[in-house]
């Protein structure tokens, strides 16, 4: 295989590392956002708990909200997902909320894991790319 064969694939190999990476980074960031989300449920949670009531503002869209009143009757409404949501006690909603925690965490860490493996593989063909086009240039080559 000639050099200019060689770049042009080392070129495509860097574009699909890239584009599995930047993939990796969208799912890393929405398991963030899912984490950050049971951390808020998680503290709302510990702050209604033993409470008669609470004071609170709801969102209503537009970035508008409303006063509201929550009467604790010790049940919270769970969303399981494809429109299914169930009635659960404080204790069983913050266990359910610990265990999908600890599910997105190892999602989360496999990610992370995949994510550097790829940013590895960049970091070593980049470079021998960068030289070999360098090389072509400084033979009169252009890249296509």
């Amino acid at each position: 295989m000639d050099d200019q064969q060689r770049l042009q694939e080392m070129l495509s190999q860097l574009e699909v590392y890239r584009s599995q990476s930047e993939v990796y980074q969208q799912q890393i960031d929405a398991i963030q956002a899912s984490l950050n989300e049971i951390n808020i449920f998680q503290s709302t949670l510990d702050d209604l708990n033993g409470k008669d009531s609470m004071e609170t503002l709801v969102p209503i869209g537009a970035g508008s909200f409303i006063n509201a009143e929550i009467k604790n009757e010790n049940k919270v409404l769970m969303s399981l997902g494809a429109g299914v949501a169930v009635n659960k006690t404080y204790e069983e909603a913050k266990e359910l909320a610990e265990r999908q925690k600890k599910e997105l965490e190892d999602t989360l860490d496999k990610l992370f894991k995949d994510y550097q493996r790829l940013t590895d593989i960049i970091g070593q063909i980049a470079p021998q790319a960068e030289q070999l086009m360098q090389r072509l240039q400084a033979q009169g080559f252009a890249p296509q």
